[in-house]
């Protein structure tokens, strides 16, 4: 039977039609985060669309893990609680360590306590405990779980400042120690200093190792994380998988001022509406790929959808399967924990809100080279450089991270 040259041509003509749309249809929709995107190419073009800056090499720890302590007779111990948010949690975590390593005390590892009335988790439930233990050995002695002789009626509760000093250590928490052999830290912030300090004190080192290498997320956490991440880069195609993550949240902002004191000062934080004409002036465009902290959606972030489409929650994105868990439960804390993370690993951060979250997701960007934080400010005219707004922690090297990294 002869073959007709023209049903030929027009089913390869098919064939390829159909090759054709299917690659576009994976290309936009499902593209795969190991494919070709280069996110770190040291051509601009190769960056996508936008005003978009490589990151600079990641920095490696300088700091000396200081010596084991020579075994003496304190029987005594150091408890304390992880409270607040993961932000806070970084600050606790090394004071703990400063003052246990100061009294020779064994630390006992923290549970976490949630804002809300009987939201209590154990360690283990976020955090990494064999990674938490083992970063600490020959630094403080570590116990897994709170010793029976140890109990709330034994307990002295003894206030710390956040960046305790060893001048501190020794006139009012050593004493309450050497009388009462056990003591419960309670940590408090009497403001946000997270700055690099000019001159180096001996408790350097071990804030460094305690605040930087101690905590790492529980595997399901850190798969939850990694998900998100992923299914980000995935709908950031027109800008080779980069997205930038904004720490903005409805409920804080309702309850801020958002304005400075005066003409003079900066504001405290900005509205959805802000960020979005924030960036586009510096340059980036609307098929940019935003995720934002508020876990659900709120009207009042319509404006800045439409300025950038592709703005995304924690509900878009994070796989179904695990919602209930993560997203749907009373307690907010894992909530803040995959925020933490999310603007840590985002190839650009803009904190719409200052505090104690933005400075100490800084100190982990800055150790891992993703210097590309921008801090929104009122920019008169269309445009504005992008360089004008990097973060100051940045700009001057002067958060404490640069103590650490070198």
């Amino acid at each position: 039977m002869a073959v007709d040259p023209r049903q030929v041509v027009a089913g390869v003509l098919t064939v390829t039609m159909f090759v054709m749309l299917g690659n576009m249809i994976t290309r936009d929709h499902f593209l795969p985060v190991d494919s070709d995107i280069s996110i770190h190419s040291t051509s601009k073009q190769s960056l996508g669309n936008g005003p978009w800056i490589k990151n600079d090499v990641s920095l490696k720890p300088c700091w000396t893990k200081p010596a084991p302590q020579e075994a003496d007779q304190s029987q005594g111990f150091v408890t304390f609680s992880l409270t607040n948010g993961p932000e806070y949690h970084v600050s606790q975590i090394a004071d703990a360590v400063i003052v246990a390593r100061y009294l020779g005390a064994t630390l006992v590892i923290p549970d976490i306590r949630g804002s809300r009335p009987g939201d209590k988790r154990n360690f283990e439930d976020i955090y990494d405990v064999e990674h938490f233990v083992r970063s600490l050995d020959g630094v403080v002695k570590v116990a897994t779980t709170q010793p029976a002789e140890v109990s709330a009626r034994n307990l002295a509760v003894v206030k710390v400042p956040n960046r305790v000093s060893e001048d501190y250590i020794a006139e009012n928490i050593e004493p309450v120690f050497t009388s009462k052999g056990n003591i419960r830290l309670a940590t408090y912030f009497p403001s946000v200093n997270m700055k690099k300090m000019k001159e180096k004190s001996n408790s350097d080192s071990i804030a460094c190792m305690a605040m930087f290498g101690t905590l790492e997320l529980q595997p399901e956490v850190n798969e939850v994380v990694e998900s998100m991440v992923e299914r980000l880069r995935a709908l950031s195609a027109k800008s080779k998988g980069q997205f930038i993550a904004v720490d903005l949240r409805v409920d804080i902002l309702e309850k801020k001022s958002c304005q400075g004191d005066d003409a003079h000062k900066s504001k405290s934080c900005y509205g959805p509406e802000e960020i979005g004409m924030f960036l586009r002036k510096v340059g980036f465009n609307k098929d940019t790929t935003l995720y934002l902290t508020q876990s659900r959606w709120d009207s009042s972030l319509d404006a800045l959808k439409d300025l950038f489409p592709r703005t995304y929650t924690k509900e878009n994105i994070m796989p179904i399967d695990k919602k209930p868990k993560f997203l749907d439960s009373e307690s907010s804390e894992l909530e803040k924990v995959i925020d933490f993370y999310m603007c840590s690993e985002s190839d650009v951060f803009v904190p719409a809100i200052s505090g104690l979250f933005y400075a100490n997701v800084a100190g982990k960007r800055i150790a891992s080279g993703k210097t590309q934080i921008l801090v929104p400010a009122d920019i008169p005219g269309s445009s504005a450089a992008l360089t004008d707004y990097i973060s100051h922690y940045v700009s001057k090297k002067n958060h404490f991270a640069y103590s650490c990294f070198c």
